[in-house]
């Protein structure tokens, strides 16, 4: 089961659907930003997706889903393509620059929704590739 709600997460990520990517989401999901701060709640993980679809367009590919045998966790390996639209407060200046990185993604689930969401990539990496 948690396999097919990764599944649908990363399809509605890849499509930019992201009341699909809330409806995958439990209503106290917490999302843990790369270099950022806890954010706890559907409403704090819509506004994130906001900010990151004015600054940042991505696709997600070369996608790797690993599951738990129980079904309570699942972690995710893939590379983002994306372009560099709007400065990013406290980052380099956006001139559409693209970039490719390869990311992480670790997951909790409970009930059919995904409780937790964990992304890791190397920052450095993305500022050598768009400075």
């Amino acid at each position: 089961m948690s396999k097919a709600v990764l599944e649908k997460y990363f399809d509605c990520f890849n499509r930019k659907d992201v009341d699909g990517m809330l409806d995958c989401l439990s209503d106290h999901v917490v999302h843990y930003v790369n270099e950022g701060n806890e954010r706890i709640g559907k409403d704090k993980f819509a506004e994130f997706c906001a900010h990151m679809s004015r600054c940042y367009d991505e696709k997600l590919t070369e996608m790797v889903l690993f599951e738990a045998e129980d079904g309570t966790r699942g972690a995710a390996e893939f590379m983002v393509n994306g372009v560099y639209l709007e400065t990013d407060e406290g980052l380099p200046e956006a001139k559409n620059q693209t970039y490719r990185l390869p990311a992480g993604s670790f997951f909790s689930l409970m009930d059919g929704k995904i409780t937790r969401v964990v992304t890791y990539y190397n920052l450095s990496d993305w500022i050598k590739q768009v400075s």
